[in-house]
């Protein structure tokens, strides 16, 4: 029993970090900038956090003031995060609202459209909020962590495990995060 169990995690492991190698082919167009942005080269480091986000979603609103925390706290620690919408086109419309959102919000990180979804199907991303955490290493990249931002989607003040906020503490201390999944918890991801 125990042989399988660990012949089970090791091919978690390898499906995880193989499934974060395909970045490469992946570019998506940023609202802010109007520039198309490789997933692959964002990439760098200690680590990516990729936030899957969007403003239909009243859950990504109430992690507004989170995010803004997380962004200030690990982006001069070497993680770079980016929110990605997979739920707007690429149209002048849907850009102006995503650049008026950041703009208005000081939320300040790039804001991918995700217009075919292409990023998302690779993640298998199903809510609104979650997160990736992608980590580069020698071997190609990993994925450390995804799921949820913390344990309370509707009431910051009672937030009793901050998982992404733990799992970014195990990397910066050359730990692999545990746990590496928590299930994320808010809107449906629409898919087309």
């Amino acid at each position: 029993m125990k042989k399988l169990s660990l012949v089970f995690l090791f091919l978690l492991f390898t499906s995880v970090s193989l499934s974060a190698q395909g970045l490469e082919g992946i570019n998506l167009t940023d609202a802010v900038t109007g520039k198309a942005i490789n997933i692959q080269s964002q990439v760098k480091g200690k680590g990516l956090v990729l936030i899957f986000h969007s403003l239909a979603c009243p859950f990504a609103k109430l992690y507004e003031a989170r995010l803004i925390a997380l962004r200030s706290k690990y982006q001069s620690q070497g993680i770079t995060f980016i929110l990605v919408n997979p739920e707007v086109s690429g149209s002048e419309e849907d850009k102006t609202t995503l650049r008026n959102y950041i703009d208005q919000s000081d939320i300040n990180m790039p804001y991918l459209i995700d217009e075919n979804q292409t990023l998302s199907k690779f993640y298998k991303i199903t809510k609104i909020p979650e997160v990736v955490l992608i980590t580069p290493s020698s071997t190609g990249n990993t994925i450390s962590y995804r799921g949820a931002i913390d344990n309370n989607p509707q009431a910051e003040t009672a937030v009793s495990a901050k998982h992404l906020d733990r799992a970014m503490d195990s990397l910066l201390k050359g730990e692999a995060p545990s746990p590496g999944q928590a299930r994320a918890v808010g809107c449906n991801l629409r898919t087309y």
